[in-house]
């Protein structure tokens, strides 16, 4: 997909076709102009060729200077002659020079929109994890076929990174959104990190448990719930203590 968009890319030019249009141009406009400049020079040798016949029928000039008149006019027709060709000549190739950009510019269409084609297929593609992060977990293998909405892979976030601390519910009287945490490692002895406290959830832990306790029979027994309380920690931390998924840590919530 990557190659397909790149000669795309690549065939959509059309620099040198304008280039030689250019060119073309510019050298009929000179040949017009020897055209222009043959007609005068013409012009002006039949006018001495009319004056000399009427001085050597005087005797007043030579033959040799009638003829020499006689081969400016004959001269100066030829060239004439020849300006036309080279001025008809300039002006097919600037016909087919504009041919020729008509055609690149049509390439470039049609290479524009392959390329626009070419850029979609990739796009579709490619696929984007919801948030940056290292990968900790890969469930499918390059060249397997996947579904829409299957799961391929597990994300760490590596900036948002969270502690959840289930506190017993008669710990949660002073807890509110905002506070801040001290937080201890057991990875790292004697390193503290810091967070505040992002939410609370808002039901116990035995709520969203597998096989969560049915207490409508009537066999009850009171034990005390724990309430998942999501910190957030402060991203600003020191990278050699790393933080990884599933470590036990003991926080200590300031409730002022």
């Amino acid at each position: 997909y990557r190659a397909a968009v790149a000669a795309a890319g690549s065939a959509g030019r059309t620099g040198a076709a304008a280039a030689q249009l250019a060119s073309a141009r510019a050298s009929a406009s000179g040949a017009s102009a020897a055209v222009v400049a043959a007609e005068a020079t013409l012009r002006k040798a039949t006018a001495d060729l009319a004056r000399y016949r009427v001085l050597a029928a005087s005797k007043v000039i030579s033959a040799q200077q009638l003829d020499q008149a006689q081969w400016a006019v004959d001269n100066g027709q030829a060239a004439l002659d020849l300006a036309r060709k080279q001025a008809a000549a300039a002006a097919s190739q600037v016909g087919a020079a504009e041919a020729q950009l008509a055609a690149a510019s049509a390439r470039v269409a049609s290479a524009d929109a392959a390329r626009k084609d070419a850029r979609l297929v990739l796009d579709d593609a490619v696929l984007l994890a919801p948030t940056d992060g290292i990968v900790a977990k890969r469930s499918a293998e390059a060249g397997a076929l996947v579904q829409p909405g299957q799961q391929l892979m597990a994300i760490v976030p590596e900036t948002r990174v969270w502690v959840t601390a289930n506190l017993k519910e008669t710990q949660l009287e002073r807890v509110r959104p905002g506070n801040t945490v001290e937080i201890e490692v057991d990875a790292y002895p004697g390193v503290k990190f810091t967070g505040r406290v992002e939410s609370l959830s808002p039901a116990t832990g035995a709520r969203f448990a597998l096989l969560p306790p049915d207490n409508a029979t009537g066999n009850f027994t009171k034990v005390v719930q724990r309430v998942p309380v999501r910190v957030a920690v402060d991203p600003r931390q020191d990278p050699t203590h790393p933080l990884r998924p599933g470590m036990s840590a003991v926080v200590t919530i300031t409730t002022g």
